[in-house]
């Protein structure tokens, strides 16, 4: 599938797909659908969609932290079954930075839980390939601020680097 796999800027026809996408993809955070239709259109210039053969087979939905023109925050990476294992979320990570709206970026920001390792291990081959390193730092806390009801989500920052 990999090379027959497009990469684009997300439309907002895309908001139904993209909730579809996310909620098979766990442990990632099912939004509501009007959240991924403002995914899709308010952030399309910072997000991307992958498809193979007019259906979505990746995500990602991001956008440059208010008031820190240097930082990309990614909020979700949602990569199809069927396209794991063909280096699709680097790729998509990597189609977003090539933007225009992306070059004064020098920062990669995310949150991830401990229990989720193929996140950590995405951010981290990133930080390699970027030749930098990655920050860890505690964020939301699972009592203080999830009430108890969802892990806590811990920093990641990748940075600084230059293109």
């Amino acid at each position: 599938m990999g090379s027959s796999i497009a990469l684009r800027r997300p439309e907002r026809e895309d908001g139904a797909a993209v909730f579809q996408l996310v909620n098979q993809c766990p442990p990632l955070d099912a939004n509501s659908m009007y959240c991924n239709l403002l995914q899709c259109s308010h952030f399309a210039e910072t997000s991307v969609a992958a498809a193979s053969d007019d259906e979505l087979v990746g995500f990602i939905s991001a956008y440059i932290v208010p008031n820190r023109d240097d930082a990309l925050f990614i909020w979700q990476v949602a990569v199809s079954e069927k396209a794991r294992g063909e280096g699709l979320a680097t790729r998509m990570l990597e189609h977003i930075l090539d933007r225009e709206v992306c070059r004064q970026i020098t920062f990669i920001e995310t949150t991830i839980t401990e229990s989720n390792p193929a996140s950590w291990a995405l951010f981290e081959s990133m930080a390699r390939r970027l030749d930098t390193g990655l920050e860890r730092s505690l964020m939301f806390d699972r009592d203080k601020h999830f009430n108890g009801e969802h892990d806590s989500e811990h920093i990641a920052r990748i940075g600084p680097f230059f293109k």
